[in-house]
């Protein structure tokens, strides 16, 4: 007998197919890794992963546990795991895994001695160096807050040893991790991205199989993601990712700017990886190939654009990322306050920013003084623009 477990339907998330493979595995008479693999969301919200999960395991440990009754006790108290981002989405959580917010009720699916089950949330707070949190960055001036309020340090990134949470290891590791937080800088609406986080940490606890889905900004940008972009890049244990460039096409309704990506990563698989293209639900292109291409830091989210980047690059041109700069161009931040009004031997570089122009010294400047005295083009915050692109 054969199975394929651990998928999950993002309906009405992907409106594409009413079921999406996470992970593409087929596990053929591997009966112990079927009745005793472990899995965990770490960032549960309305428990559709662990949902999820636990029907497909319902279906697939018939064989082997026939009585309905013990084959839930098993998957619920052995099998399903989750960290809940809030005290709602805990209670929210356990009521779709177990039919009830507090599992040790009579109308719960499977009974536990605790009223949490195997979904935990505890309140954590951040760990202040400063200004940020040094665990994911959270500005103090948004997330000290009164007990009263959500402090929005989510456990698993919050802690040096996640496996201590549980006190055991996973073989599976899926969710949905929230994206960012408001970092205090710009005019109080900036935010620094946190998924990223969720990806590195959950590495650490080298499960078999990792599945995420985050936004695709860090294929090729996003504040602080160089470093997890580098890392993904080369991580030959990402056997897929699935690129939605339209949102909607996961999320009806939203619009997350770049667009959004799930990957599967497995700890014993070293190679290329499938990479699969989106447009209207439905799948435009498919192709196997490393993600990183030489001499390049980004990745290509179109396979269809790798002929033509290899193409373009035969010609040696120089390209457009030797002519532009994305923010902090000079190594100013964006609240930089310490210039002149009034123009003087020193200062004497006129600085334009929002509301407010002055004058600053050429020591002030942090990198590229070379640009100072070119002619120079500034662009504010990208446009809502769009994210159409077309292929035939």
């Amino acid at each position: 007998m054969s199975y394929y477990i651990h998928k999950t339907s993002l309906q009405p998330l992907y409106k594409g197919s009413k079921d999406v493979l996470i992970i593409g595995t087929r596990i053929t008479d591997l009966q112990d890794c079927i009745k005793d693999g472990k899995n965990i969301d770490p960032a549960c919200k309305s428990g559709v992963f662990l949902r999820e999960i636990a029907k497909r395991l319902i279906d697939g440990l018939e064989d082997l546990i026939p009585d309905l009754q013990e084959r839930l006790d098993h998957i619920f108290h052995n099998q399903l795991y989750g960290i809940a981002i809030t005290e709602l989405t805990s209670l929210l959580s356990r009521r779709s895994v177990y039919g009830s917010k507090y599992p040790n009720s009579i109308f719960s699916f499977s009974t536990f001695d605790n009223p949490v089950g195997n979904i935990k949330y505890n309140i954590i707070e951040h760990s202040w160096e400063g200004t940020r949190c040094k665990y994911c960055g959270a500005a103090k001036s948004e997330y000290d807050r009164s007990n009263q309020l959500e402090t929005h340090a989510y456990e698993f990134i919050h802690k040096e040893k996640p496996e201590e949470i549980f006190n055991m290891k996973f073989d599976v590791i899926v969710g949905n991790p929230p994206y960012q937080l408001n970092d205090g800088g710009g005019r109080g609406d900036s935010a620094s991205p946190i998924y990223d986080k969720f990806v590195e940490q959950a590495k650490k606890l080298k499960p078999r199989y990792l599945i995420m889905i985050i936004p695709a900004r860090w294929y090729s940008g996003g504040k602080g993601l160089n470093q997890f972009r580098k890392n993904m890049l080369s991580d030959t244990s990402i056997k897929e990712i699935h690129d939605f460039p339209e949102t909607s096409d996961c999320f009806p309704g939203l619009n997350i700017r770049g667009g959004i990506c799930y990957f599967l990563w497995s700890r014993d698989y070293n190679g290329p990886c499938k990479v699969v293209n989106y447009k209207n639900g439905l799948v435009v292109s498919e192709t196997t190939r490393y993600m990183k291409e030489d001499n390049l830091e980004t990745f290509v989210r179109y396979n269809i654009g790798i002929s033509i980047l290899r193409k373009v690059r035969k010609l040696n041109e120089e390209t457009m990322d030797l002519r532009v700069s994305a923010r902090k161009p000079f190594g100013l931040e964006s609240n930089f306050s310490n210039f002149y009004k009034e123009k003087t031997k020193d200062k004497n570089i006129k600085l334009y920013r929002f509301g407010d122009d002055g004058y600053i010294s050429i020591d002030q400047v942090l990198k590229n003084k070379d640009l100072v005295k070119k002619i120079k083009v500034i662009n504010s915050k990208a446009s809502p623009g769009g994210d159409d692109y077309h292929i035939k």
